[in-house]
């Protein structure tokens, strides 16, 4: 009866252990960003990729990329492959974070350190509604 009673504590112990925080991961290049957990957990591509968008390297969505990323977590914008047209981060809605500026050179990176749980909608100041992306911060 106890080595029963013990399996059972074991097994219950295992599954606590599986329902622990959010942890991402993906293939974060080094443009990610370091969040609560440690290492990468938010990176988004701005760019052209075959069309003008945002695209979350954590899912893989594109217009509108979407991230839920942890609070305290750090989300980073990287400018790759935008063969020279502008782009930007701009916070929208009631929810708002810092917007970056306009940049239209590969390389750059934004990044926004997410303190306050909320969802947090952003686009493109060069091309609005046409890219768009959402940051979900639980």
């Amino acid at each position: 009866m106890r080595l029963h009673t013990a399996v059972i504590g074991m097994i219950a112990l295992a599954a606590l252990a599986g329902c622990s925080g959010y942890t991402a991961s993906g293939p974060y290049g080094s443009a990610g960003g370091g969040g609560g957990g440690g290492g990468p957990v938010g990176s988004v591509t701005v760019g052209n990729n075959g069309r003008i968008a945002f695209i979350s390297a954590h899912n893989g969505t594109a217009n509108p990329a979407v991230d839920t990323v942890a609070v305290g977590a750090t989300v980073t914008w990287a400018w790759t492959n935008n063969e020279g047209v502008s782009h930007s981060v701009q916070s929208q809605g009631s929810t708002a974070f810092a917007s970056s500026p306009i940049i239209d050179v590969d390389g750059q990176t934004y990044a926004v350190t997410f303190t306050t749980p909320g969802t947090y909608q952003y686009d493109c100041a060069v091309h609005g509604t046409a890219m768009t992306g959402t940051v979900v911060v639980r």
